[in-house]
């Protein structure tokens, strides 16, 4: 399999960083695993120092997180994974994807809650990223290492960082789609409302699509 390195940005999260890394290192033995911090102030880093190869201490911010652990990384690949997220593939599908040789991708997504809206929310999520050939960070993101250096990276912004830089790369080359999902924790809908989330997320999205900056969107999101 070509070189992999899982890169991890997270900010309090010792309830699941532990465990992840646990599964990520039985799964894919040979993989790199980095964990980016952005300043916790729980246990997150004590959780994690057992288990990854590299843990970068960095400033708060997504984009900025990832792009760290990308710029230290040595696999041929880079995958970007968010902390609440479980790659659904194995040591050996994942490679029968890269040995297809694709400049980057991203994975479908299957939600954690049990209940039929989020089969729903999946499949309106999944419809998205196909039509579009935009992924978003809880689809795991991954790439050639030599076309993140080349493209420089995430867009140094706040909010829609995943989106903005899926854009740039769809100009180079089509994303490679893999099948086996990510499963993803559903906790934002279930912790906010089914709906009320559905209707904020659409809003950024549409904001975003409209030319307001990631900035206010991100000022928008967190109120409160």
């Amino acid at each position: 399999m070509p070189a992999v390195s899982f890169i991890i940005p997270v900010l309090n999260e010792q309830a699941g960083i532990g465990s992840l890394l646990e599964a990520l290192r039985g799964r894919y033995p040979e993989a790199e695993l980095i964990v980016v911090d952005g300043g916790s102030d729980d246990q997150t880093i004590a959780s994690a120092m057992p288990w990854c190869d590299q843990l970068l201490l960095g400033t708060a911010g997504r984009a900025t997180q990832m792009n760290l652990g990308g710029r230290v990384a040595h696999g041929e690949y880079l995958c970007f994974l968010h902390a609440d997220s479980q790659p659904g593939c194995s040591a050996q599908q994942l490679s029968s994807y890269l040995e297809k040789a694709p400049d980057w991708g991203f994975c479908r997504v299957r939600l954690t809650g049990r209940k039929p809206v989020f089969r729903l929310i999946e499949y309106c999520m999944n419809l998205r990223s196909r039509v579009t050939r935009i992924g978003t960070g809880d689809q795991m993101l991954f790439l050639r290492r030599e076309i993140f250096r080349q493209t420089g990276g995430f867009d140094d912004i706040p909010l829609m960082e995943d989106v903005a830089y899926c854009k740039r790369l769809r100009r180079t080359a089509s994303p490679l789609l893999v099948t086996e999902p990510v499963v993803t924790s559903s906790r934002r809908w279930e912790e906010q409302g089914v709906c009320s989330t559905i209707m904020k997320m659409w809003t950024l999205r549409l904001a975003y699509f409209l030319g307001v900056s990631p900035r206010r969107l991100w000022r928008h999101y967190y109120a409160g």
